[in-house]
């Protein structure tokens, strides 16, 4: 349908629709009042990757239109974790590391909400504070008698589970009611109306719809956003060096741009309307002129939002310096190393691993073999080849290379 309200119709345009629960009430309640929706992350690492970007322009847009954000942080649901479409039950972790992981977490929202205590200011919440104490007998009184099992058993997180063999613990079986459980007690707390995630949640949000229902909350919504792959069938989130981390500590601005640039030239355009906040004809113009020139404004852009305009510039300047003038830029990633293990003659293995353009001495090999490994710019052909003294450029650094679009500097310390 056609929305008339400025958040749906935002949503709509960009691609971040796949289902909602009603489009014509959900588009008047938006049209009509300020919503107050929420999001939930799950504390599984220090750090969101890129996969979770999309909620959080989500969160974004929802502000930037009016409407009010809610971060909620799975402190309580993080000790028993999210089951859904996974091969296997989570490791459990302890309070203190679920802590640590949502202190991690929140660096990043600052970036794309603004927190505060007006009408239309973001709030992070953490469902620690009213799962924690609740009353194990009153909750299965009051809320499990609600839930029934046969339908639980056919959403499709669990039913994959089932079907393949694969064992699905009475902990994990919990989780769904008691993120049910989360949304209406955050509509109590905060006036929230509507969940939104993505589609692998939606079974999980319409639980907390009905949960909401039958115990007689306001009426409650559901938007869920497409599970994200990129052109090429990879999930989004991950490269062959791991995930790509939306922290500054584990992944740097210039790598963090360096994955926009590389990405598919089918998934430009799709990627600007979704990571960016280009007016929609600009991005029509983009993507319709020189593809590469594309890719620079989508990793610019895109950077710019997580780690500031300076940053995202920055990264662009050393891509081209390194890339097109080939200059050495001394802002591009380096791994510091011994300066021991250098005047020893290092092992061009060791330093494809450490500068973390291999994962192992197996495909730091593999990668020599294929002939896409260059120190100081030229080719190593000898897989035994260590490093010397001879390998230091004027400024004190190795520059290692992997193709023509990865670089890390070394430098002895």
């Amino acid at each position: 349908m056609a929305f008339k309200s400025d958040f749906l119709r935002t949503l709509a345009e960009r691609g971040f629709i796949h289902q909602t629960s009603d489009d014509a009430g959900l588009d008047e309640l938006f049209s009509t009042e300020t919503v107050t929706a929420y999001i939930g992350f799950d504390p599984t690492a220090s750090s969101l990757h890129v996969g979770s970007l999309i909620q959080i322009m989500m969160l974004y847009w929802l502000q930037k239109t009016g409407h009010r954000a809610v971060a909620l942080m799975g402190g309580g649901t993080g000790m028993v974790g999210d089951p859904s479409f996974k091969d296997e039950a989570r490791k459990l972790m302890t309070p203190e590391t679920i802590q640590s992981n949502i202190d991690g977490i929140k660096q990043v929202f600052s970036k794309y909400l603004s927190f505060g205590d007006g009408p239309t200011d973001a709030l992070m919440v953490n469902n620690a504070e009213w799962l924690l104490p609740i009353n194990y007998l009153e909750f299965l009184r009051d809320v499990g008698q609600h839930f029934s099992v046969n339908r639980m058993l056919a959403f499709d997180s669990v039913k994959q589970r089932l079907d393949r063999e694969q064992s699905l613990s009475f902990l994990e079986f919990n989780y769904m009611i008691l993120q049910a459980y989360d949304f209406v007690e955050l509509n109590k707390r905060y006036g929230v109306k509507l969940q939104m995630g993505g589609s692998d949640q939606w079974g999980n949000i319409v639980n907390g719809i009905d949960l909401g229902h039958r115990l007689g909350t306001p009426q409650l919504y559901a938007l869920t956003s497409p599970l994200l792959t990129t052109a090429s069938g990879a999930k989004m989130g991950k490269s062959l060096n791991g995930a790509i981390w939306l922290n500054a500590d584990l992944l740097s601005a210039y790598d963090f741009w360096q994955f926009w640039r590389n990405v598919d030239d089918a998934d430009v355009e799709r990627f600007l309307k979704l990571y960016t906040t280009l007016p929609m004809d600009e991005i029509a113009r983009i993507a319709s002129g020189n593809i590469n020139d594309a890719k620079k404004t989508l990793a610019t852009e895109v950077t710019a939002l997580l780690h500031g305009r300076g940053a995202a510039e920055a990264a662009a300047e050393t891509a081209r310096a390194t890339f097109e003038s080939g200059a050495l830029d001394l802002s591009l990633p380096t791994v510091e190393l011994p300066q021991a293990d250098i005047d020893a003659g290092l092992g061009i293995q060791v330093a494809l691993v450490a500068a973390g353009l291999a994962a192992s001495n197996g495909e730091a090999r593999r990668h020599i073999s294929s002939g896409a490994v260059r120190v100081k710019d030229s080719f190593v052909e000898e897989e035994r080849l260590s490093h010397s003294k001879e390998s230091l450029l004027a400024e004190g650094v190795i520059k290692l290379s992997l193709g023509i679009k990865r670089h890390t500097l070394i430098k002895p310390v």
